[in-house]
């Protein structure tokens, strides 16, 4: 008890520290950041805006999302922040890095966020809600964002040194099986393939896409393995736990990807030596007990929910969300990302020297936290 109220304390004097010394008044405070960019693919976990202008049932640009946000709702799937807001702040960004709907100018030199609500790494993934931005688009979306920072810079070469020093985020899968494979009403893929067979066709596409990645001058990229997702709101709620905590199948799913993820990981840092690519160990971050922590509510959003596991529009959420995991029916609270993105960022950190140096990392497996996300 007394390790996980330290992790609890450390937690909220991260959130404070975060609220009122980088960003003061409304205005972040100027300083180095540790990587000089920080470009981010992903789904609504890690989506802070992308979605807005699509034509989708997976955009949250509502009321109360956004309710512990300064700007409101802006098309994160939180109450607050989410783990790639606070790893930018850990980071030392001045700003959180803009999504590429609204990215313009000079700014994108320091970082895009092109996750989507809802995208897989299958381009059909999430099509029952809507337009969304798959990994090939985002990968599409990047290279946009490249040919742009040429031109910013003026030089090719001076452009392929700065994407070399950046940091890429990349995760990306769980919508392959909630809005896909565990859909058999809309979609045919475990009619097709077993689960073992699913995960080694999805691994397949996703070399090609992180291979893409690499051509396009990436040579820091973090690889975040799935999440325990038969342990949220909705999976339990749909499929019920037959006495267990979550859903069984679902998180032998995320293990069977996972471990296919690994054994990627371990051949890209073998094959390319002039790069790290490091994998987070999500699903054992979130392996623990989160009443350790000082979580109450576990099983069930701060929110009222529609028929998508997303809040209802207009509805006064829960007063007491620090005492929430999650959010919403699938997405985690502001308090749960605080405890990941910390977790995160000191296994990214190998030392305690500033600026962080990646370069040093090989491969990043984080150790069980006692939290779930």
């Amino acid at each position: 008890m007394a390790c996980g109220m330290k992790l609890l304390l450390v937690a909220t004097a991260l959130s404070l520290a975060l609220s009122t010394q980088h960003f003061v008044q409304g205005k972040p405070q100027a300083r180095e950041p540790q990587v000089p960019c920080f470009f981010i693919f992903g789904d609504s976990v890690s989506d802070n805006g992308n979605n807005n202008l699509l034509p989708t049932f997976a955009k949250v640009n509502y009321s109360p999302y956004g309710v512990d946000f300064p700007q409101g709702p802006t098309g994160r799937f939180c109450n607050g922040r989410n783990i790639v807001d606070v790893l930018a702040e850990l980071l030392g960004f001045e700003n959180y890095i803009p999504p590429f709907a609204y990215a313009n100018g000079s700014e994108i030199v320091k970082g895009v966020n092109y996750a989507s609500g809802a995208a897989g790494i299958r381009k059909e993934s999430g099509r029952q809600l809507g337009a969304r931005i798959s990994m090939g688009e985002q990968l599409k979306n990047h290279r946009t964002s490249v040919l742009r920072i040429i031109d910013i810079l003026g030089e090719r070469s001076l452009a392929k040194k700065h994407l070399s020093k950046c940091l890429y985020s990349v995760g990306m899968g769980s919508n392959d099986y909630i809005n896909n494979y565990f859909l058999p009403q809309y979609y045919q893929t475990s009619k097709k393939y077993t689960l073992e067979e699913y995960a080694e066709v999805l691994i397949k596409q996703y070399t090609q896409q992180i291979l893409r990645l690499r051509n396009y001058g990436a040579r820091k990229v973090s690889l975040v393995g799935l999440g325990l997702i038969g342990c949220t709101p909705d999976a339990i709620k749909t499929y019920g736990t037959n006495g267990s905590s979550c859903v069984e199948k679902l998180n032998n799913a995320s293990q069977q990807f996972n471990q296919k993820l690994v054994a990627l990981v371990d051949e890209l840092n073998t094959n390319f030596t002039d790069s790290k690519f490091i994998y987070v160990n999500s699903y054992e971050m979130g392996s623990g007990d989160p009443t350790l922590v000082g979580f109450k509510v576990l099983d069930a959003g701060c929110c009222e929910v529609d028929q998508y596991g997303q809040c209802a529009p207009n509805k006064t959420p829960c007063q007491n969300r620090t005492d929430y995991v999650f959010w919403d029916g699938f997405h985690p609270s502001e308090a749960s990302n605080l405890i990941s993105a910390s977790r995160t960022y000191s296994a990214y950190n190998s030392s305690d020297t500033y600026p962080m140096d990646i370069s040093h990392l090989v491969q990043l497996q984080l150790e069980p936290q006692v939290t779930a996300i």
